[in-house]
């Protein structure tokens, strides 16, 4: 089976020559130089490029729970917490996967794999983070999103990086549940509690992760397999994987329609559309595996990417313009 991937550009992927989730390094000259790069490398640590998924999740799930209303101060300064918990949860995950990052090409240029950053400063780094995101979180929204940042963190760290990443090819379906968690803050943010359409959410991106991620393990599975990551494309065959994303895609988008009562026409055609686009691409993929052709994985990881944006952001739009929802017309 061979793969054929071109490098390129789009919503979360990573771009020609610079080390995911890092910025590439220029040559520092003179002091304001060095610093310059100091600076890029505690950014990096922060992965920006994957923080996307935050804002993907987090602002329409807000205007859902208030719908007809943009409430844009509250919106921004939860953002702003869950970039600070996003950004330490990254911090304390690089940290932790300092000595797999060294071996594997996608990641070697990140700042502890190149020790550009003390990995005691990023470990204070990474705390201080936690400790803002929380604080921030309890006074400008309310103290459950703070708790429930505070849980990512350490799901994040200690059940994703510490104990599932390295043992079980399972690693990203239970793992990511960790990068499900924006639509929960968000909706608590917004009304305090947690309400079932966030939990509906929450599932969605629970099922698109195993997809996703491993579409970007089958590009990069050789890397995975240098720094003994077991991801599933490295120990099971490649018909086995693409089949298992037809699983779990299917359940991404028939999550999505759990979600239609709460909302209105605008997300329900967005979910049946957007969603045959995606089930085709991940068909297709499984396809080509089965007959031995040759395959794009990189394309169908960043199709998962743009899927998932427009799914929310038209989820935004219907919020926003507060037409009747689904559930409303339908008497319930």
């Amino acid at each position: 089976m061979r793969m054929v991937e071109k490098a390129g550009h789009g919503f979360g992927a990573p771009s020609p020559g610079v080390p995911a989730g890092g910025l590439a390094p220029a040559a520092p000259s003179g002091p304001m130089g060095r610093f310059g790069q100091i600076v890029l490398a505690y950014i990096a640590l922060t992965k920006p490029k994957v923080i996307e998924l935050l804002l993907v999740a987090t602002i329409p799930v807000m205007l859902l729970a208030d719908r007809g209303h943009v409430n844009l101060w509250l919106i921004l300064s939860t953002l702003f917490g869950g970039w600070l918990g996003a950004a330490a949860a990254n911090t304390l995950n690089m940290v932790a996967d300092a000595d797999i990052d060294k071996k594997m090409k996608r990641t070697e240029r990140r700042p502890l794999a190149r020790q550009a950053v003390p990995t005691r400063n990023a470990l204070v780094f990474g705390l201080v983070l936690t400790v803002a995101s929380f604080a921030w979180l309890a006074w400008r929204a309310n103290l459950l999103a703070a708790v429930l940042v505070l849980v990512t963190i350490a799901f994040y760290l200690f059940v994703y990086t510490m104990l599932l990443k390295r043992r079980t090819s399972q690693n990203v379906v239970w793992g990511g549940a960790a990068g499900c968690m924006p639509t929960l803050v968000g909706w608590s943010a917004a009304t305090g509690h947690i309400g079932w359409p966030a939990v509906a959410l929450f599932m969605v991106i629970f099922f698109w992760t195993p997809p996703h991620t491993w579409a970007l393990a089958m590009r990069y599975k050789e890397d995975y397999r240098a720094a003994g990551v077991p991801m599933l494309p490295v120990v099971a065959p490649e018909t086995t994987v693409a089949r298992q994303m037809v699983w779990y895609t299917w359940a991404t988008v028939l999550t999505t329609l759990t979600v239609v009562p709460a909302a209105g026409i605008v997300y329900l055609v967005a979910a049946v559309l957007a969603g045959g686009w995606f089930l085709f691409a991940v068909h297709r993929l499984y396809a080509q595996t089965k007959a031995g052709q040759e395959i794009k994985p990189l394309k169908v990881f960043l199709q998962s990417n743009n899927y998932l944006a427009v799914l929310f952001c038209a989820l935004s739009v219907d919020s926003i313009v507060g037409v009747p929802t689904i559930g409303h017309l339908l008497g319930w």
